[in-house]
């Protein structure tokens, strides 16, 4: 138990009393009252927040980066390669390569590709294309994730629409990020939203909380239930990323490589990412 006057166990150097000891007494009538609340690891400090926001600066420029030089007749490979340079350059490191095998510095899914699908030189683009670029990024320790569509040249009216209402359904869904308000809130919006248009929600991934380390608690279901689901509390960060199907939400993994996944129906699949930061009165848009 902390003292109130030892000094805050966030390292702002404040007494306890002066900073965290009033959040710590709310998460814990929420949590007498049956609530799952957030560890303290997964409340960012000050000092946390910034070193995230400076990451989350780099990755979202990696995205700005990318927009107008994806085209058809370019390979995946060259979008890493893009990626790679943009992320070196500005002294970070791409949080991809290397995690638990992952072999390039991000991710590329095109058209019936849900997720994780990877760079490759034989993998060109072509005219009328959709593809999801993922970006994370390492800088002084800290990590930052989103995520963008690209369309390349004139994309079919199915495909456009696709992109454009998926986008959507992020937005419905940070919509419901606020303090005291449930994780559950998030993918019971998107998922309200994907029905009423007869679009299906992956539910095989999620978004998750990032910032000390790449994947951290909570995990953010795009299928939730209202007031359900973990505490959203000031200092939390985590993303948002709907993966949304023109067809049926099943989907499986590539047994060959292990990490690209696939509608099951071959339907188009489409996302967005951004990374957010529950604040005292609202959120706030980390990387997008």
């Amino acid at each position: 138990m902390d003292s109130r006057n030892d000094k805050c166990w966030c390292g702002s150097g404040l007494k306890y009393k002066k900073c965290h000891m009033s959040l710590d007494e709310k998460i814990r009538e929420y949590e007498l009252k049956g609530h799952i609340v957030p560890e303290r690891f997964n409340i960012k400090t000050a000092k946390d927040i910034e070193g995230i926001k400076i990451s989350a600066k780099v990755n979202t420029g990696i995205l700005d980066f990318l927009e107008g030089k994806i085209i058809a007749g370019m390979s995946t490979e060259d979008i890493d390669k893009l990626v790679y340079n943009y992320t070196i350059e500005h002294d970070a490191i791409p949080a991809p390569l290397n995690y638990e095998g992952f072999p390039k510095s991000c991710c590329t899914s095109i058209n019936n590709e849900v997720c994780h699908g990877i760079p490759s030189e034989k993998v060109i683009l072509k005219d009328g294309d959709i593809i999801n670029v993922d970006i994370s990024t390492i800088k002084n320790g800290y990590f930052s994730d989103a995520s963008r569509m690209f369309m390349v040249g004139n994309v079919s009216d199915e495909a456009r629409k696709l992109v454009e209402f998926t986008k959507e359904c992020l937005e419905k869904g940070i919509e419901q990020v606020k303090p005291w308000g449930h994780i559950g809130d998030i993918g019971a919006a998107i998922k309200e939203h994907a029905d009423e248009h007869g679009y299906s929600v992956v539910t095989m991934f999620g978004g998750h909380g990032i910032g000390n380390e790449f994947h951290e608690e909570p995990f953010v279901s795009h299928v939730g239930r209202r007031d359900t689901g973990m505490l959203m509390v000031p200092g939390m960060v985590f993303t948002i990323e709907p993966m949304i199907n023109i067809g049926k939400a099943n989907v499986y993994v590539d047994k060959e490589n292990g990490w690209t996944s696939y509608t099951r129906d071959g339907s188009l699949s489409a996302q967005w990412e951004h990374q957010i930061l529950v604040t005292e009165d609202g959120y706030e848009l980390i990387s997008w």
